[in-house]
């Protein structure tokens, strides 16, 4: 697909690793193959660099998911810094693993549940865009349907009454599960089929699904790009 490399100049992308994480590497080729350049980070790093443009927080099985998902990665050195960093106004991503860490330490509102029939579920799965508004999802339109894999047994967002009221109102509901037609699907049993959500100040995202899996038509899909490319527009 062309130039990827559509952006005013290059991002400088952090990306955590704790034990069990297994998507950095494809988070790293994929922003790479956006044009920026990239850092791994081990999660006993108590400091994110001054010139950091992103954090991301990738997919995968963190301290192999033991307690909750996210539940023990919380509490590693890199996530105090990682806290600072954002409420600094720095730009984090959660996707999938990441989206339930960001949730536990406090990041996110809600938390992501075992997925109701389960079943851990793995398959390419659409998804309406509900709000563009953010940095993450500004190269998309308003009810858009995308076609992105998703990979999880926890899923299954979930936040009271009182809190969906508030990402309602505030717009922090990005994206919803549905099928081709854009019809509400449900897949894991997420409260509002919520497949990802921002903070009220739109720094932090946190997602289930994975655009980082869908930059290559051969690989199914490349509506990942649209999303990712929108931190650096």
């Amino acid at each position: 697909m062309g130039d990827l490399a559509m952006q005013k100049s290059p991002l400088k992308v952090a990306i955590l690793r704790f034990p069990g994480t297994n998507c950095e590497f494809d988070t790293q080729y994929a922003f790479e193959k956006l044009g920026h350049s990239t850092q791994i980070i081990w999660h006993k790093e108590e400091s994110i660099s001054d010139d950091t443009d992103l954090v991301v927080v990738p997919g995968g099985f963190s301290y192999g998911d033991y307690l909750r998902s996210g539940s023990i990665a919380r509490f590693s050195p890199v996530m105090k810094a990682v806290g600072a960093y954002a409420k600094n106004g720095g730009k984090v991503l959660g996707i999938c693993n990441g989206f339930q860490i960001l949730t536990e330490a406090g990041l996110l509102p809600g938390a992501l549940k075992r997925n109701n029939d389960l079943h851990f579920i793995s398959k390419h799965q659409h998804l309406k865009v509900i709000n563009t508004d953010n940095a993450f999802l500004n190269q998309c339109k308003s009810g858009e349907i995308l076609h992105i894999p998703i990979a999880h047994a926890d899923g299954n967002y979930y936040i009271d009454k009182e809190g969906l009221d508030r990402l309602e109102a505030n717009g922090q509901i990005l994206l919803r599960y549905c099928n081709a037609s854009g019809e509400p699907e449900v897949v894991n049993g997420s409260l509002s089929q919520i497949a990802g959500i921002c903070n009220e100040e739109k720094n932090v995202f946190g997602l289930m699904p994975h655009p980082e899996r869908a930059l290559e038509s051969i690989l199914g899909s490349e509506d990942g790009i649209k999303m990712l490319q929108g931190f650096a527009l």
